[in-house]
Order: structure tokens, then sequence, then C-alpha cells
């Protein structure tokens, strides 16, 4: 029997539009990442949105995790270097956040970092992800660096990258001290990721489970939640008390009704 003919694989140079993910991820080799994970019951989040205006999840979640990691200074830190490794702690939580968008037909990941997300109320925090969601990435002059990466030679654009990124003082404005990417719109449980900075979430989709409250087995929606931290900064245990305070923040709205009252 004579054999199939083999056709050699498709080769092309790597599309520009991707310059910018190939480049993060050289540049965070270097983090050692450790993964946890919890099931958030969103009872509450979605009373509160269905009497609202409708804010999404990351905007909870973004709204949460940045008041509690203000209250975490030790995890809303960055490290930079191997022989001689320094630590800078930074004194506002500067959000950064994923979207999926469309540059010149090529289906790409692009990020944003909101300032002083801590100080941000839940409206300021919905109105930022609009603004972003909303916007043409080949015009906003959000992602002007970026588009700047993909016209320059590799060497260069590499080099420019790491001028911009690797300064611990210029790591909270670039990269954010908190990183937030979501696949919850889509049929997918568990999503661990790690965004650059110390503690990155990952969320997944929110979904009609069983749970036990006050011994008895109720249905309720409840997302899948994940911690993905530098071990290189924090330990085990301050990323699980940063999780955890997520968790309790999202289920009870706490924040959210003290801000209503002030």
């Amino acid at each position: 029997m004579s054999r199939p003919t083999e056709s050699p694989p498709m080769r092309a140079p790597l599309r520009r539009e991707r310059r910018h993910t190939l480049l993060f991820l050289e540049e965070i080799r270097p983090i050692s990442p450790v993964f946890l994970d919890t099931g958030v019951d969103m009872t509450e989040v979605r009373r509160h949105r269905a009497a609202g205006d409708g804010y999404s999840t990351v905007a909870y979640v973004l709204h949460a995790a940045a008041r509690v990691l203000a209250r975490h200074p030790e995890a809303n830190a960055a490290v930079q270097g191997r022989r001689r490794p320094r630590v800078a702690w930074y004194p506002t939580v500067n959000a950064k956040l994923t979207l999926d968008k469309i540059i010149r037909e090529q289906r790409v990941v692009v990020s944003t970092v909101l300032p002083d997300a801590h100080l941000a109320g839940l409206d300021e925090i919905q109105r930022r992800i609009d603004h972003f969601k909303a916007g043409d990435v080949a015009t906003m002059p959000e992602f002007a660096p970026m588009r700047a990466l993909h016209r320059l030679p590799l060497p260069l654009a590499r080099l420019a990258y790491r001028l911009a990124v690797r300064p611990l003082a210029k790591r909270a404005t670039t990269m954010g001290t908190l990183a937030v990417t979501s696949l919850g719109h889509r049929p997918v449980d568990g999503f661990y990721s790690v965004g650059g900075a110390t503690i990155t979430l990952g969320l997944g989709r929110t979904a009609e489970q069983p749970v036990v409250r006050d011994g008895a087995i109720v249905i309720a929606p409840v997302m899948r939640l994940s911690l993905t931290f530098d071990h290189r900064v924090i330990d085990g245990a301050e990323a699980a008390d940063v999780l955890a305070e997520i968790k309790e923040s999202l289920e009870t709205c706490e924040a959210l009704v003290q801000e209503a009252v002030s």
C-alpha cells in the first residue's frame, strides 16, 4: 500500500498584531506562579445587579478585589531583578483588565490599566470598562504604545517594551498591581492566568449549583474564582487571605452597602 503524501505545514512570520502578547509572555517568565481557587456564591451580587444598572460581573470583582488588595500592601507589590532583587510596594491599586479585541482581522487579547481602582465606585468602574469595550483599538489613544510596538522592528519593539515595564517605578502604571481576566461569558468553569502582577484573578462562568445554607441544600449561582500569585513576592497564606476576603466581599456586597451609605 502506498503511504499518503504528507503536506508540509503552512508557515508564516508571527503577525505583528500578536507581537505585544509575545513580548508580554517573554517578560513574565521569571514569575513563580502558584494557583488557588474557590467558589463564590453570587446571590447577593445578582440581587444588587437586578436592582441597579446591570453592572457586569467583572465590575463587581474589580470593585471588591481592589479594596481588598488595598488592605494587603504586601500583595500590592512587584519584584524585579535576579542577582539583586528589589521589591516595590505601591500606595495605590491599579487594576489591569484584559479585553478580547479584533485588530486588522486578527483576534487578540489587549489590556488596559484602571488607575486608583480602590477609590473608584462601581459606577466609575463600569464606565471605564464600557469605554474600553466599546472603543476601537486602532484609534484609541490609550493603545498608542501597543500600536507603536506593532510598527517597530522586533528587536526595537522588545527593547522598548522592556524599558516600559521593567522599572519598578513604572510597573504600577504599565502592568498594574492587580490583574483581572475573565472567560465567564463562555462555558468555562475554571480559568488560571498569569497577568504580570503579583495577584491575578481569573473569572469562570457563573452557574447554578447546589450549596448548603443553614443545613439545607439549595440552588445558587456560583462563580469559580481563581487567584494566581507570584511566590517570589508573597506566600500562600497571604494569597489565601486575599482570596477569602474577595469571596466574602462578593458574597455579602458589604463594600457596596458601605458605599451606598456614605
